[in-house]
């Protein structure tokens, strides 16, 4: 047995244990925690009031569904994930209703349902067509959860199994070139082309991706214009390709590099619905353009009357099936010609890694695949598109934000590796590092420059000193150890929070917003970002900025958010607060410190960190950003 099917059945077990760790976590979550904890999470709604119901374009029958309260929370419901509706039998208004939110006073709905679209506090739910409207109309106390996503998990898991048993095909020679050291990935020969709106790393890796018969990467550190490098890519690609397939780990990360690719004036089709719901990112959604032909209106005609003729059905009626057979056929002939025309007209078919398993997309075979995020992607969920593809071009950072492994012991045993590290230590030839970055003062760079990426990334000369104030330190570090400013644990999940610190992160802010003046904000918009690691910190931020009369002005141009919150983001002035301050050093996930990386690298002019020098210190990578940034303050 070769390394490359004896790693994917590793894969495969570690895949299984995550399943189980997820599961559990998530029964956990809804038997023992009480709704009030999910509400919090964002990953859950209640009281819901129920809109229209109708049959979208796709034949789904879909309900209407509005947040009625805690509207400030943000959720996590989006396109393709599966929710549960429930109702909860204590009185729904009226005080102490929120605590009778637990298991034994919820009842949940037998069916899963699944989100279409999320619009603010407006979602479109899909339902089977066995579900009753009416019941949900009328329940009172309707609410709705994310459930466990079990389609996922055995779309990864069928990935895998068809990559270990590929035979004599592009699959599994492109399997066993990955996991292979000493095989080398094929190349075309030409003169390199010239980009002359591209610096020169990224001008080399569109050539890369262009000469590469197999596999390239491109390696993108924070600012240094990964996406516009990968469109750029993508462009050229198109011109010796008819269709390209492009995938992301997230819908978010799909919608961004779709707007880039439309603004080029390539024609992309979006499998799934955008995260933000408006006229731009819905024009290139597969529903809506399916909605726009001019063949529509006769197939929206025909499924109905199919959906009256099995309600208003008489037994003994023997030409009912004849009728049925016919309408049914006929309705097929148009939606293949609707789909063959605008599949034909896409240049560029987009979806997340395991929306390419769609039905849409069954049987469809592309030339190049790129993945874009592909460091934030489990293994698993890439091999779900590569069995389409000839080639394959990776795009990302592993030196940000990791995939989500929920299980210790996969996370352990590897089931974070993702496919592009797999591939940059087997093929380093292959990797293009773009080394300018275009957003951050030089200062505000250095530290990560020289910490995750061996000093290669240069500020280019546009961005290197650039700042607010005159004489201002671009970076520096508020030390909470002189303060009693302590974490606590809150809620029954042991969310941690440091309320002395956030205090002082708003009163830091407050002076700086001081310094700059009020008049000078407003005109230029200098716009704010608050991280915290901890969600239970970023919701006790928001709720003192809402507070604060101060900031009323600015609310519009402060965002609070975790780190994740945060990926592929920047603003003027980024504030970190670091929340962890105990007496044994003991530091949590901010030892994950690709997480660190991203956090510290939002920052166009300004980085503030607060933390417990204290507790941080102890651990070598705060401890030398902290001599980086006082080595600063003392030149």
């Amino acid at each position: 047995m070769n390394n490359a099917i004896q790693s994917l059945l590793q894969q495969r077990l570690l895949l299984d244990m995550e399943y189980a760790a997820e599961r559990e976590a998530f029964r956990q979550q809804t038997e023992t925690r009480g709704m009030r904890r999910l509400i919090k999470r964002g990953d859950a709604w209640w009281p819901l009031r129920v809109g229209k119901s109708y049959y979208n374009s796709m034949n789904q029958l879909v309900v209407e569904v509005y947040r009625t309260a805690d509207e400030d929370i943000e959720h996590n419901f989006e396109f393709g994930r599966p929710v549960t509706f429930f109702n909860s039998r204590c009185e729904v208004r009226g005080a102490g209703h929120e605590n009778s939110l637990t298991g034994s006073n919820i009842h949940y709905f037998k069916y899963t349902a699944t989100v279409s679209y999320v619009d603010g506090d407006r979602m479109v739910v899909a339902v089977p067509d066995n579900a009753s409207i009416i019941e949900l109309q009328n329940t009172e106390g309707l609410g709705i959860q994310l459930s466990f996503d079990a389609t996922s998990y055995r779309t990864m898991a069928d990935a895998l199994e068809r990559t270990i048993n590929a035979k004599d095909n592009r699959l599994a020679q492109l399997r066993d070139l990955f996991y292979s050291k000493t095989q080398k990935a094929s190349q075309f020969t030409f003169e390199p082309m010239r980009f002359p709106y591209l610096n020169t790393t990224q001008e080399k890796a569109v050539n890369q991706v262009l000469r590469a018969k197999d596999v390239a990467i491109v390696h993108g550190p924070p600012g240094t214009g990964k996406t516009t490098t990968l469109v750029e890519a993508i462009y050229e690609t198109l011109r010796r390709e008819p269709q390209v397939l492009v995938c992301a780990q997230s819908n978010m990360a799909v919608d961004w590099i779709s707007e880039k690719l439309m603004d080029r004036g390539v024609n992309v089709l979006r499998i799934g619905n955008p995260t933000r719901v408006n006229d731009k990112m819905l024009s290139f959604t597969y529903e809506r353009r399916f909605e726009a032909h001019p063949d529509y209106p006769q197939l929206w005609a025909i499924r109905k009357t199919i959906r009256e003729m099995r309600q208003k059905r008489h037994r003994g009626d023997s030409s009912f099936h004849q009728k049925m057979d016919r309408l049914k056929s006929r309705a097929a002939e148009i939606e293949i010609r609707i789909n063959a025309q605008l599949f034909g007209e896409a240049r560029v078919v987009a979806c997340t890694l395991v929306g390419s398993a769609n039905r849409l997309l069954q049987g469809m075979k592309f030339g190049t695949l790129f993945i874009d995020e592909a460091a934030q992607a489990l293994e698993a969920a890439c091999w779900i598109p590569i069995r389409k593809v000839s080639r394959v071009v990776l795009a990302g950072d592993y030196c940000q934000l990791p995939p989500t492994v929920k299980s210790m012991a996969a996370k352990r045993a590897g089931l974070d590796k993702t496919l592009m590290e797999r591939i940059v230590e087997n093929k380093p030839e292959v990797v293009t590092l773009l080394r300018m970055q275009y957003r951050m003062n030089d200062q505000i760079m250095h530290f990560s420059s020289e910490w995750f990426y061996h000093g290669q990334v240069e500020s280019a000369p546009s961005v290197s000193n650039r700042g607010i104030l005159d004489y201002d330190l671009p970076i520096m570090w508020v030390d909470t150890s002189d303060i009693d400013a302590r974490e606590e644990f809150v809620g029954e999940t042991f969310g941690r929070i440091n309320k002395t610190e956030a205090e002082l992160t708003l009163a830091v802010l407050q002076h700086y917003f001081e310094k700059i003046g009020r008049q000078r904000i407003l005109d230029e918009q200098v716009d704010v970002g608050i991280i915290s690691p901890y969600r239970a910190q970023v919701q006790y931020l928001r709720q003192l900025i809402r507070k604060r009369e101060f900031f009323k002005p600015y609310r519009h141009l402060i965002s609070v958010n975790t780190v994740d919150g945060f990926q592929g983001q920047e603003r003027d002035v980024i504030l970190i607060s670091l929340v962890r301050a105990n007496d044994d050093g003991q530091i949590g996930f901010l030892s994950d410190l690709r997480r660190m990386n991203v956090a510290i690298t939002r920052a166009r002019m300004k980085l503030i960190i607060l933390g417990d020098t204290q507790t941080l210190g102890r651990h070598p990578f705060y401890a030398k950003l902290y001599q980086y940034i006082e080595r600063l303050e003392e030149e």
